[in-house]
């Protein structure tokens, strides 16, 4: 009599293979659950190396505030533990740890802006570790720009107390590809609002995961995509709730258009059976400007106990509101002003979280210049 047994596959996301070595992932077909929206060969080298070697990103920072540190080639214990082949070889590739770290009790008037330029060449891998210490209050902008094929992963621990805002930026030239893990950690009582923005690159995937340390962590997840004829922007979130008394909020939107522009989002939240007395919520929406542009978006709550505050999950995607068009039509706004107005209207509550009105300013000139080449 045989005594193999057959390893069932993971049946939550909580279950799923998790290592730092690359070589223990499968080899990525596309027909996996977790990458069947993603035009794999666009990935390039990403999904079949097992190691990488192109320089990282540039590393570009004005004067720092006091209590602010920003560390090339530093060393950094993981919080992350890779759960797909990128970012594990990510982790095994990159060449030392950019480490911001922000001294307990904190408070800079101004916000931290950290730039990564890409310059271009071989394949490349990146670590990047933020450590905010406990009762901090601070607000970081990580902008990554330039050319690149990019594996990179980011490391996020908010300590007891603190709060973070924290902006990340996907603002590629033509021709970058880039797969990211950011994984946020928050303490006891900690507070941080991520805002992901994507404008640039030819393929952008990024996939975010948060965890907490303590009872009374808050996160709130927030998203601005906008791509463009031939883009691939995609976004992920694993929202894990093993704690009591956490709450999470995830809100993100996208606008497509152009031939071939696709966009795809799928958020997970996942509420353990010990994280009594939760409190959670996410909803994507997206809005398409042409024909040709598609936009999937997936939103998943698996609920392992009934005693929560709340949860629920909402998606929407189509074209602009005719009404509202009509509204601004009929009082003398020419339709191509009008679609404007509606897509500026869609992305404010977004662009407004962000605590930088230069950073506003720009992104909303951005979004200007792309409803332009719609409109002419």
């Amino acid at each position: 009599m045989s005594t193999e047994t057959t390893i069932a596959p993971p049946s939550t996301k909580s279950q799923v293979l998790r290592s730092f070595d690359v070589t223990e992932f499968p080899a990525v077909n596309g027909l996996e659950e977790e990458w069947r929206f993603t035009p794999i060969k666009r990935l390039r080298e990403l999904v079949t190396a097992t190691s990488v070697t192109g320089a990282a990103p540039q590393l570009e920072t004005g004067e720092l505030p006091t209590g602010v540190s920003v560390t090339s080639g530093a060393t950094a214990e993981p919080v992350l533990t890779p759960f797909d082949r990128i970012s594990a070889l990510a982790f095994g590739s990159a060449d030392g740890v950019t480490l911001i770290e922000v001294a307990p009790e904190t408070e800079p008037e101004q916000a931290v802006v950290i730039r990564l330029v890409g310059k271009g060449g071989e394949a490349a891998a990146a670590r990047t570790f933020v450590k905010i210490g406990a009762f901090a209050k601070v607000t970081l902008v990580l902008e990554q720009t330039g050319t690149a094929t990019l594996a990179d992963n980011i490391e996020v621990v908010v300590g007891d107390s603190a709060q973070l805002t924290f902006v990340t930026i996907a603002d590629w030239d033509a021709g970058a590809v880039q797969a990211q893990h950011v994984k946020i950690r928050l303490g006891r009582d900690a507070r941080a609002s991520h805002v992901q923005v994507a404008l640039g690159g030819d393929l952008v995937r990024q996939f975010t995961s948060v965890e907490y340390a303590g009872r009374g962590g808050d996160a709130e997840l927030w998203g601005l995509y906008f791509a463009d004829a031939g883009q691939h922007f995609e976004h992920r979130q694993l929202v894990d709730h093993s704690v009591p008394d956490c709450r999470s909020y995830v809100g993100y939107r996208g606008a497509l258009q152009g031939a071939s522009a696709q966009t795809v989002w799928v958020g997970d939240v996942l509420i353990r059976a010990a994280a009594t007395g939760t409190e959670t919520y996410e909803i994507n929406r997206n809005l398409i400007l042409t024909d040709g542009a598609v936009a999937h978006s997936v939103p998943n709550l698996e609920i392992e106990t009934g005693e929560i505050v709340g949860a629920g999950h909402a998606s929407a995607t189509g074209r602009f509101d005719e009404e509202q068009l009509f509204y601004l039509m009929a009082r003398g706004i020419p339709e191509a002003e009008a679609r404007k107005l509606v897509v500026r209207g869609f992305f404010a509550e977004l662009i407004n979280k962000i605590p930088v009105e230069e950073l506003r300013e720009r992104l909303g000139a951005a979004i200007e210049n792309r409803l332009a080449e719609y409109s002419s």
